[in-house]
């Protein structure tokens, strides 16, 4: 009697918790399986910041100080991205919940940035955003590029703002204008200095007791915006390190800007030189360096 009483027991409770789970009463609801930020490989340009539904993300050169600048018209062509909350269990693989923040603009709105730079949408007709997998804003004004996590050059666009706190235009003389330069992928500038020569640090010293003042830029890895020609970066070794190269020119932070991103006080140094005569921002167009 006992033994028939359990086996009754035992099909009431797998009764009642079939009932359950199929009405959804108290299953436990699974993860979305789309991650809100996740990467995706693109043919061309390799990994890509997109959505969940595959929209690809894009970043602002003219945010290179790592807040929105992207107000008015821009707005409608260029729509902000944001989630609310973001956690690390809402990334895809091999993304980093460190590098992800929030700013808010200057609209009072909250937006992603991504290793300091806000992200964005492409909506290039009358506010529909490009389909999933599209990436035509790719390069668009030289200033928008997707959103990828392992850029090595990046371009700012920004006013170079000397050590001695005056504006200069991207001829070096004194005014206001964007110039259009390298940064490394956190928005840190980066200078050449002229006394170099074809693939030849003249700076650094064997113990690198100057590194401190121009460190040299530590890298060997090419990953730059489609805009730019990856072949004629490079990398050069120096005293046992590997240094960046653009046309020969090897590649210098300065010291002075105190790992600020935006920052390019560097122009003015030395002040006993005219701005940009020895230590230029490093600009697409620099002549190429001679032996």
């Amino acid at each position: 009697m006992k033994k028939r009483i359990v086996i009754i027991g035992l099909f009431l409770l797998a009764f009642i918790t079939g009932c359950s789970r199929s009405t959804g009463e108290t299953e436990v609801p699974t993860q979305n399986s789309q991650p809100e930020i996740q990467l995706k490989a693109d043919a061309k340009l390799g990994l890509v910041l997109t959505d969940k539904t595959g929209r690809t993300l894009y970043f602002f050169a003219n945010d290179s100080n790592g807040s929105n600048t992207c107000t008015g018209g821009c707005e409608a062509v260029w729509p902000i991205f944001n989630v609310e909350n973001l956690t690390a269990q809402a990334l895809g693989k091999d993304l980093d919940i460190e590098d992800f923040k929030t700013t808010t603009t200057v609209s009072g709105k909250k937006q992603i940035t991504y290793k300091g730079y806000p992200l964005y949408y492409f909506a290039p007709n009358g506010g529909a955003q490009e389909a999933p997998g599209e990436t035509k804003g790719e390069g668009a004004g030289n200033v928008w590029f997707v959103a990828k996590p392992d850029y090595t050059i990046m371009l700012a666009n920004a006013q170079l703002v000397g050590n001695n706190g005056k504006n200069y235009t991207s001829n070096y003389t004194e005014g206001t204008g964007r110039t259009s330069y390298f940064t490394n992928s956190k928005g840190l500038t980066l200078y050449t200095f002229t006394n170099d020569r074809k693939n030849k640090n003249n700076w650094t010293l064997a113990d690198f007791s100057n590194d401190n003042v121009w460190p040299i830029y530590e890298e060997d890895k090419i990953v730059v915006p489609s805009s730019l020609d990856k072949s004629l970066f490079g990398s050069i070794t120096v005293h046992g390190k590997k240094q960046l190269t653009y046309k020969g020119w090897p590649l210098y932070y300065f010291g002075g800007d105190n790992k600020e991103r935006g920052s390019n006080k560097g122009v003015t140094v030395p002040n006993n030189r005219p701005p940009g005569s020895v230590w230029p921002v490093a600009v697409k167009d620099v002549a190429l360096a001679v032996d």
